[in-house]
């Protein structure tokens, strides 16, 4: 199959896996049809840090829209998070070609939605933000994600990715959190949940989420209450991140 079949329902997938993951690694700035999404700028363009607190269990979906230019291919995401909650019935109504072609975009698609389950994220930007409507739908971009030249070769479960996002993520002690153990014995905790592929998925079922993730050998997944807070800091060097089969992310647990 070329890269030129970009419609396939199977390609889109891996499509989607592989945009989806490293947006969500680099998240954390603080529906209808959409004929021509309206564009803003807004804030000030020097560096800062950007910190949103109490975001456990808050809802949020993105937009992918991916280009091709000189035969490779990239995804321009937008996020609704911090602008809104993703209404379902604006969500679930968005018209994904509408989109791609009013954008003049080779596909659009819809992740989510997705929850947050980190207590706050410090978030170092530089630039003005744009944000655009899609179906009604506030979302800001958050990065443009490059896809390569194959599409074919996109990501696969349990595949670490390296993401320069330049955040910390932070779970206050007491708090429940999900991870992965790899054959190394790194843990990779649970940072977002997704309901796109399973769309009744709710923070209640992630304790006993292991036997619907087809582990690889010498993976296990668990449960545990922190004792201590736990921070992932990424600011000074790249954050390692993957997805289980349900498009769940997670971040190695690892001080920078």
């Amino acid at each position: 199959m070329g890269t030129d079949r970009v419609t396939d329902r199977s390609l889109l997938r891996r499509v989607l896996a592989v945009a989806a993951l490293a947006v969500v690694a680099a998240s954390g700035a603080g529906c209808g049809s959409s004929a021509s999404p309206a564009t803003s700028t807004t804030g000030a363009p020097g560096p800062r840090t950007l910190h949103s607190d109490e975001l456990a269990g808050k809802r949020y979906c993105e937009i992918l829209l991916v280009h091709r230019a000189d035969g490779v291919f990239s995804a321009e995401v937008y996020n609704t998070y911090p602008l809104n909650a993703c209404p379902e019935d604006q969500w679930t109504a968005v018209d994904t070609k509408a989109v791609a072609a009013a954008d003049g975009a080779l596909l659009a698609f819809r992740n989510g939605p997705r929850y947050w389950l980190m207590d706050t994220i410090a978030h170092r930007t530089t630039g003005a933000p744009v944000i655009r409507s899609f179906g009604g739908i506030a979302m800001i971009r958050e990065a443009t994600v490059a896809l390569g030249t194959d599409l074919l070769a996109a990501q696969t479960p349990y595949v670490p990715h390296l993401v320069d996002r330049q955040t910390e993520f932070a779970f206050r002690a007491g708090r429940q959190v999900y991870e992965l153990t790899d054959p190394d014995g790194h843990r990779w905790v649970m940072q977002s949940w997704s309901q796109a592929k399973d769309p009744a998925l709710a923070q209640a079922d992630l304790a006993g989420l292991g036997p619907r993730l087809a582990l690889l050998a010498g993976w296990t997944y668990g449960a545990r209450r922190l004792r201590a807070p736990l921070v992932v800091a990424t600011v000074t060097r790249d954050a390692h991140v993957l997805q289980d089969t349900l498009m769940d992310s997670y971040s190695l647990e690892a001080s920078g």
